[in-house]
Formats: structure tokens, sequence, C-alpha cells
């Protein structure tokens, strides 16, 4: 019962951090149980996704299904309170906007938005819309497995990189969450189990190249992110995650090409 109690704990903890699910009271939060919480991203995704798709599937039976997927990815932006939204908007704001680290963390850690950030968020969100409604011509399902494939998957790739990078603070008065910012190998080998059976359990005949894919995207992110400031910050995962659900979707579209 410890051991259950324990990993439930984790997992509400995952979900509070994620999501704006509320947490039960008696959870109790701190940086170890944060950064063990990590484990359980992935299937935060699948949380997440599976609520879109929900709301996709039933939504087909009375509207069109342009409008059913515009209706699913807002079901996610109000499910997680646009926490990856908002990391991809700070990246693109301080990647394209400044010139030192520190005028980097300094814009990205501004709660205002800037025209990198807003032109970055209005590209991936019709991007995202056009790539579900491009799926959804083959085969309306096919977007319910696409939901919740790429909400699991590109969390499962932005956990993964608190493991092998090093954490850049973005100072006083940021307007971050508390962040997982110490993985073990615990966490990282139960990061990518969930993201090998959801694929796995998915049946796609391309989950190998996928895989590979995501990979080779990761390896970029991470050197960009490197490149930029040195490591990662909350923000920057909200970035990969963004990029990669949206990559994702492209090499989903891609194999049924």
């Amino acid at each position: 019962m410890d051991v259950l109690r324990r990993e439930l704990t984790l997992f509400f903890i995952a979900m509070g951090f994620f999501t704006r699910i509320p947490m039960p009271v008696w959870v109790k939060v701190d940086a170890d149980n944060l950064n063990k919480a990590s484990r359980y991203f992935g299937l935060i995704g699948i949380l997440v996704g599976a609520m879109s798709a929900l709301v996709y599937k039933l939504s087909l039976h009375v509207l069109p299904t342009s409008i059913s997927i515009i209706l699913a990815m807002i079901v996610g932006v109000v499910v997680t309170g646009a926490f990856h939204e908002d990391g991809l908007v700070d990246t693109a704001d301080g990647f394209g906007g400044g010139w030192g680290v520190a005028d980097k963390l300094k814009i990205m850690k501004d709660s205002c938005i800037g025209t990198y950030g807003a032109v970055t968020l209005l590209l991936s969100m019709i991007l995202k819309y056009m790539l579900l409604l491009e799926l959804a011509l083959y085969d309306p399902e096919f977007v319910i497995v696409a939901l919740i494939l790429g909400h699991c998957l590109s969390r499962v790739l932005a956990a993964s990189i608190i493991y092998t990078d090093t954490y850049v603070s973005e100072g006083e008065g940021s307007k971050s969450k508390p962040l997982a910012q110490n993985q073990t190998a615990n966490e990282l080998i139960i990061l990518l189990v969930t993201a090998v059976l959801a694929l796995w359990l998915s049946g796609l005949g391309s989950a190998i190249l996928i895989a590979a894919s995501l990979f080779l995207l990761r390896w970029i992110l991470v050197t960009l992110f490197r490149r930029q400031i040195g490591g990662y910050t909350g923000d920057t995962l909200g970035a990969a995650q963004q990029v990669s659900e949206l990559v994702f979707y492209m090499l989903l579209l891609g194999s049924l090409a």
C-alpha cells in the first residue's frame, strides 16, 4: 500500500503540474517528489490527449469534422491552462529578440508577449489544425489516435531533456511554475516505456520510423537550447512539447501519404 500511495502521489503531482485538474488534498508536493513525478509526464499526456479525443469523438456526431478538431484543440488548451503554448511563446520571444544569454532569459521570464511569440503561436495553432484536418481526410477516427499519441510522445520527449541537460535558472521574478530539475534513470526508463507501449498499442506500421525521427528532433532541440542559453528552462521544455507534437502529426501524415 505504501508503494501504491507513493506512486499515486507522484501521478497526482504530475497531473497538477501539467493540467488544471486539482490534486487530492492529501498530496504533498516537494522538490524531490516533483522530480520523481516526471516519470508520469507521458501518462499525463495520454490523459490530456484522451480528453481532447473524447470531445472530438462526441462532437463528430453533431458537428463537422473541422469544428470538432477545433473543439478538441480548445480542450487541450483549457485542460493544461495553455502551459506549453506559453513556453513556446516565451522561447520564441527570447531566442528571437535577445542577444546574449542573460538578455534572452530576461525576455523569457517577461509576462508580456512579443512579435516573435505572437507569430509563432498563431502559425503553430494554424499548422496543428491543418495537420489534424488532413489526418481526418484519411479517416476521421484516425485523429483520435493522433491526439492521444501526440500528447503522450511530445511530453516524453520534452521531459527526457531533464535527464540529459542542465537547468538554467531564469532568476528572480520568473513567472514559471516549480520545475522538475533532476531525473534518475528510473524516471527516464518509465518515460520511455510509456512511449514504447503507446506506440506499440497504437499498431502503427511506421512506429519505428516515427520514434527514430523524434529522437533526431530531440537532438536538434537540445543542441539549439544549449547554443542559445546553455541548457533548458521550463519555457524551452514547453516549446519542445509543442514542436514535437506538431512534428509527430507531420510524421504521421507523411507515413499515410
